[in-house]
């Protein structure tokens, strides 16, 4: 059948199975915009700046495992884009962004709303096209929903000029799977290499798990526990691996890295055997590269070669997709050869319990100002563990990474890789999008949530029952807590004393506010604020200079954190 670009657009997504598209209209995409128009099969959802809907396609795209779709017109609307991409690319998130851009004839001659999107995202993307052909454009919005979703995941843009939109072809329904000749992402892993990581894991005395987000990618959480459980080793999450295994589970013994447990960040300096799965070894995991797991033969499991040795060298590595790795290594321990030759981790559970009586995350809650940490602890307890957690960055993000605990992936929405402000409440909206009827909570800071406050009309629009959870200390948080440790209290502008009132900010946006500042009302608006059927944002004056600790100062050893 011959359609026009526009209509191919709309068939393409709806065969990729396309359910929601977050975006925002403009001149060079209205031709799009009219057919979703006429489309009963997409919902569209529009937001209120471009970096917050990619946000919220990026959030929808974690909790569902499914591709998430942004669309957004040209020049500004592409480059408003360009953080939503930024934060995709580094966190491995499948996205497909299309962008509009000026008729073919006039790219490159500075026309109205003209930006070179290609060239711009180039280095945020994982691949990106610019479509001349309208004969190409169904291949193309194909190949990017493949090369989105397979291997290291991550966010592809399709920018289409306004005329393709307009031109007509023949188009014929996908027939079979996507093959792209440069593009054959390793699955299965090296039969030889996985069969010597089982033959370590088997002999190790002093092993650990190192997990991270891409256990979440894979959807290998249930072969990660099983093979856990099976070894009886210790095992730590990344901050985008929280999930990945149940966070009350006695083997887990938190988070590693700059605000990692002191049991964890302990336990890698001793191992002698690290098993890092979909990790990549991250500046703020590792401290000291060459103080990282130095008594530690180290298997290094992932998708992405070039993940491989590009931070810590490896002794074994293995490509290859985690779900499907893990479930060979779990079939060779069960053959019994493996099992029988398990030693006994006795001593190392012995010397990782003298850690854990650190208590390294304790803290005081007294009667007159509210700790950051309580009112976690507090969202925790009220929604039973089971609310899907989106946050922003800073202070808030760390604490709440240490004190809401996650039984299981894809609950915990937050920016890792690139550490964006103004994260949180797009990705709280798309995730409240894909899950109506779940519990979604945002924990955020005064600073971050207005990075990207405009999207609550977003939330009245579509009367998300959305909880925003304000930790207010009227601070960078963050970086006040880096002045004082590192530049002698020199708060160089990060004083934010000067904020809207939020409750009265929330109620001209429609949503319920509330606020307090002192610790024996906290369980009640939090209970207040879920038995509200909407958008409700809640205001805690929190210790203004309480500070996230463990914490290992940059360019320190793991085992060398400052304990509160």
């Amino acid at each position: 059948m011959r359609l026009t670009g526009a209509e191919i657009i709309v068939q393409c997504l709806l065969e990729q199975g396309v359910k929601t598209v977050f975006g925002y209209p403009g001149g060079a995409v209205l031709n799009i915009y009219d057919e979703i128009y006429k489309c009963k099969d997409l919902q569209h959802v529009l937001g209120r700046h471009e970096q917050g809907l990619l946000h919220a396609a990026d959030g929808y795209a974690r909790v569902t495992g499914e591709v998430g779709v942004a669309l957004v017109t040209s020049g500004p609307g592409a480059t408003n884009a360009v953080t939503g991409l930024a934060t995709a690319y580094m966190d491995s998130i499948p996205m497909v962004c299309i962008t509009g851009q000026v008729p073919v004839a006039l790219i490159g001659n500075d026309a109205f709303q003209e930006a070179d999107t290609v060239g711009i995202t180039r280095s945020c993307t994982k691949h990106n096209y610019l479509v001349k052909d309208v004969k190409d454009l169904a291949r193309v919005l194909r190949e990017a929903f493949y090369i989105a979703r397979t291997g290291r995941p991550g966010p592809v843009l399709v920018d289409i000029p306004k005329d393709i939109t307009i031109a007509a072809t023949e188009y014929s329904p996908a027939k079979g799977e996507v093959s792209i000749r440069s593009y054959k992402p390793s699955i299965s892993g090296h039969t030889g290499q996985i069969r010597k990581a089982a033959g370590l894991m088997a002999k190790a005395k002093r092993p650990l798990f190192y997990t991270g987000g891409g256990v979440i990618l894979s959807n290998a959480a249930e072969e990660l526990t099983q093979l856990v459980r099976k070894l009886g080793a210790p095992i730590t999450n990344t901050l985008m691996g929280l999930g990945g295994f149940p966070c009350t589970d006695k083997q887990f013994v938190g988070m590693l890295g700059m605000h990692g447990t002191y049991e964890a960040n302990m336990a890698v300096s001793r191992c002698d055997l690290l098993v890092a799965i979909g990790a990549r070894f991250d500046d703020r995991v590792t401290g000291k590269i060459s103080q990282f797991a130095p008594e530690a033969k180290i298997i290094h499991l992932d998708v992405d070669p070039t993940s491989i040795s590009k931070n810590v060298e490896v002794d074994v590595p293995i490509v290859g997709d985690i779900k499907t790795v893990l479930g060979k290594m779990l079939a060779m321990m069960e053959d019994g050869k493996y099992q029988s030759e398990l030693p006994d981790l006795g001593d190392w559970w012995a010397e990782i319990e003298q850690w854990r009586r650190k208590e390294c995350l304790k803290f005081t809650q007294g009667d007159e100002v509210i700790e950051a940490q309580y009112v976690i602890q507090k969202l925790y307890e009220l929604t039973k563990g089971n609310a899907i957690v989106a946050t922003d960055v800073g202070q808030h993000q760390m604490w709440a990474a240490q004190f809401y605990g996650f039984e299981k992936p894809r609950r915990w929405l937050t920016s890792g890789g690139l550490g964006t402000m103004g994260y949180g409440l797009p990705a709280a909206i798309g995730a409240q999008m894909a899950f109506p009827h779940e519990t979604v909570v945002l924990i955020t800071g005064e600073s971050s949530i207005q990075m990207n406050i405009q999207e609550l009309a977003t939330l009245k629009q579509y009367n998300l029952p959305v909880k925003i959870a304000i930790l207010n200390n009227s601070f960078l948080g963050m970086v006040r807590q880096w002045q004082e440790l590192f530049y002698e209290r020199r708060y160089s502008e990060s004083d934010m004393t000067v904020h809207p009132d939020f409750v009265q900010l929330a109620q001209a946006y429609g949503a319920t506010g509330m606020m307090t500042a002192r610790p024996a009302e906290v369980s009640g608006i939090i209970e207040k604020a879920l038995a509200i059927d909407g958008p409700v944002l809640m205001d805690f004056r929190v210790n203004r200079e309480a500070n996230v600790y463990p914490m290992v100062p940059a360019g320190a050893a793991l085992n060398e954190m400052i304990l509160l």
